[in-house]
C-alpha cells in the first residue's frame, strides 16, 4: 500500500503545472508583454532606430540656460508629424566637421574686388529706389562689378561703439536673430559641441520693448559697456529711433543684410526667433552648405511651389494688409519676367521657400542676393518669399542654392507659436489648423481681389496648365 501510495504521490507530483501557469490573467500579461516586445523590436531594427544609440557622432554639449521658469521659453510647440526615429539628414562626426571648417575658415576669402555698397544719405534705410533702377542693379556680370549697390544702412541702424566692434570682431560663423516688438522669447539652442563656442557667435537683436520685457525677467541689465548675455546669445540693443514702424520690416535687416552687420564673417545662419535649433551650427553648416558646394541653404515651402500661391495665401490669411501694394508687387514682377516654377528651373525644385531658417556662404552672390532682396522688401512689404524667386530667377552671377525638404528643416528645428498679446486676436486655427489649399481658378478671389484681372494672367494660365 505504501509503495501504491508513493507512485500516486510521484504521479501527481510530475503531471501538475507550475502554479503560475494556473492564472490565466497572468499568462495573458506574458503572451501580449512578448507580443508587443517582438513588434516593437521588428519595428526599431526595420527602421534602423535600434541601431542609432550606438552609431551617435561625439555627443554634444548643451548651454547652460539662465531662463527664470516664468519666462517660458519652451511653451507652445508647433507638433510636427516626423518620426523621431528616422533622420532625412546625415551629418558626419562632430570632430571630423570641426577639423574642415576650421581649415575651410583658414583657407577662405572673401572675395569682393569691386562689391561696393552706395552710402548716401537718405531719408529711407534703403533708398526707396524705383522698379526700373532696383532691376538695373540685377546683373552684376564681370564688365558691371564696380557698380556701387544699394543695400540699406542710409539711415542709422544705431547699436552701442561696444556691440558694433564685438560684431566687426566676429570672423567666423555668426548665428543670428532678432525679436521685435517682444514678438517671440530667446530660445536656446540644443546639441551644441565642446568647440562650437569658440566658432560660432551668437547674436540677437532687440528693440527696447524686448528688451524692457528682458529686463522684467531679470535676464539683461542698464549697465553700459556690459556685455549682454542669456545663454549664449549676445543681446545687442537698437537704440533710438527704429529705421521702420513696422516690426516685421525691422527685423528683416538683420535677417537679410547679415553680412553687412557682420563684415568679416564667413559664414551666417539666421534663424526666426520662433525657431529653436537642435543640431550643431557647424554640422548644419558643413552638411547642408559646404558638401553641397551652394551659396545658400534653405527650405522648401511645405505646401506651395509656385509665387503666386504663397501671394494669394498672404491677402487669404491676411499676412499683409495692404492688398493694393502686394497685388501692384505682383503685377510688377509678372511684367518684369516672373514665370511659374516649372521643371526647367531646376536645379532649384521650388519658387517658395521658408525662410525661418537661412544658411549662407558670404561671397559675391550670397551678398549680392541679400542686397537686392532687402531693396524689394523695403519697396513693397516684408514678406521676403514674393520677391525670392524673381531676384533669384533675374540676377547675374546666378547663386547655387540648396533648398532642402521640409523633413530636414523638422529634424534641425522646433519651432514655436509666437507671443500671444493680451487684448490682441490671433487666428492661429487658420494658420496650423486649416487645410491650405492649392490656388486655382475657382479661389482666385481673395478679399476682393481679382487676380485674374491683374498683368499675371498669363502667369496664372501656365500654372493652371501644370496643375495636377
Amino acid at each position: 500500500m505504501e509503495s501504491k501510495s508513493a507512485l500516486s504521490l510521484k504521479t501527481t507530483t510530475t503531471t501538475s503545472p507550475p502554479m503560475f501557469l494556473k492564472s490565466k490573467l497572468l499568462c495573458f500579461s506574458l503572451l501580449y508583454l512578448s507580443t508587443t516586445l517582438f513588434f516593437s523590436l521588428y519595428a526599431s531594427i526595420s527602421s534602423k532606430c535600434f541601431f542609432s544609440f550606438f552609431i551617435r557622432p561625439s555627443p554634444p554639449l548643451d548651454p547652460i540656460s539662465y531662463h527664470p521658469s516664468n519666462y517660458g521659453e519652451h511653451k507652445y510647440a508647433i507638433p510636427t508629424l516626423r518620426s523621431s526615429c528616422t533622420s532625412p539628414v546625415r551629418f558626419a562626426d562632430y570632430w571630423v566637421v570641426v577639423k574642415e571648417i576650421k581649415d575651410l575658415l583658414r583657407n577662405y576669402a572673401v572675395s569682393e574686388k569691386g562689391f561696393r555698397y552706395l552710402e548716401r544719405r537718405d531719408g529711407s534705410f534703403g533708398g526707396k529706389f524705383s522698379a526700373h533702377e532696383r532691376f538695373s542693379y540685377f546683373d552684376q556680370g564681370e564688365n558691371q562689378r564696380l557698380m556701387e549697390i544699394p543695400c540699406g544702412f542710409m539711415k542709422e541702424f544705431h547699436v552701442s561703439e561696444y556691440d558694433r566692434i564685438a560684431m566687426e570682431k566676429c570672423s567666423k560663423v555668426v548665428v543670428v536673430s532678432a525679436i521685435f516688438n517682444d514678438h517671440d522669447k530667446i530660445r536656446q539652442p540644443r546639441g551644441l559641441g565642446p568647440e562650437t563656442l569658440d566658432l560660432v557667435c551668437f547674436f540677437i537683436f532687440v528693440d527696447d520693448h524686448t528688451f524692457n520685457s528682458l529686463k522684467s525677467h531679470n535676464l539683461v541689465t542698464d549697465k553700459a559697456q556690459v556685455e549682454q548675455k542669456v545663454g549664449v546669445w549676445r543681446v545687442v540693443r537698437v537704440l533710438g529711433e527704429l529705421p521702420y514702424e513696422n516690426p516685421a520690416m525691422n527685423g528683416v535687416i538683420p535677417k537679410h543684410l547679415v553680412h553687412r552687420l557682420f563684415p568679416n564673417s564667413q559664414f551666417s545662419v539666421w534663424t526666426d526667433a520662433k525657431i529653436q535649433l537642435t543640431v550643431d551650427p557647424l554640422l548644419l553648416i558643413h552638411s547642408l552648405v559646404v558638401l553641397e558646394d551652394v551659396d545658400m541653404a534653405i527650405s522648401k515651402h511645405p505646401y506651395f511651389i509656385h509665387t503666386m500661391e504663397e501671394a494669394m495665401a498672404t491677402v487669404r490669411w491676411k499676412k499683409w494688409e495692404d492688398v493694393g501694394s502686394l497685388k501692384m508687387q505682383m503685377e510688377t514682377y509678372c511684367e518684369n519676367g516672373l514665370r511659374p516654377w516649372t521643371p526647367q528651373k531646376l536645379p532649384y525644385p521650388s519658387d517658395v521657400p521658408d525662410t525661418a531658417l537661412i544658411l549662407r556662404k558670404h561671397g559675391v552672390a550670397a551678398n549680392l542676393f541679400s542686397c537686392l532682396l532687402f531693396n524689394e522688401l523695403e519697396a513693397f512689404n516684408p514678406r521676403d518669399q514674393l520677391a525670392f524667386a524673381f531676384i533669384r530667377d533675374q540676377m547675374k552671377p546666378k547663386m547655387k542654392i540648396n533648398m532642402f525638404e521640409v523633413e530636414v528643416f523638422e529634424r534641425i528645428s522646433v519651432e514655436y507659436r509666437h507671443n500671444i498679446k493680451q487684448g490682441k486676436k490671433y487666428n492661429i486655427t487658420a494658420q496650423k489648423g486649416s487645410k491650405t489649399r492649392r490656388a486655382c481658378s475657382s479661389n482666385l478671389s481673395a478679399n476682393g481681389t481679382k487676380w485674374t484681372h491683374s498683368g499675371c494672367l498669363s502667369y496664372l494660365q501656365e500654372m493652371w496648365a501644370r496643375s495636377p
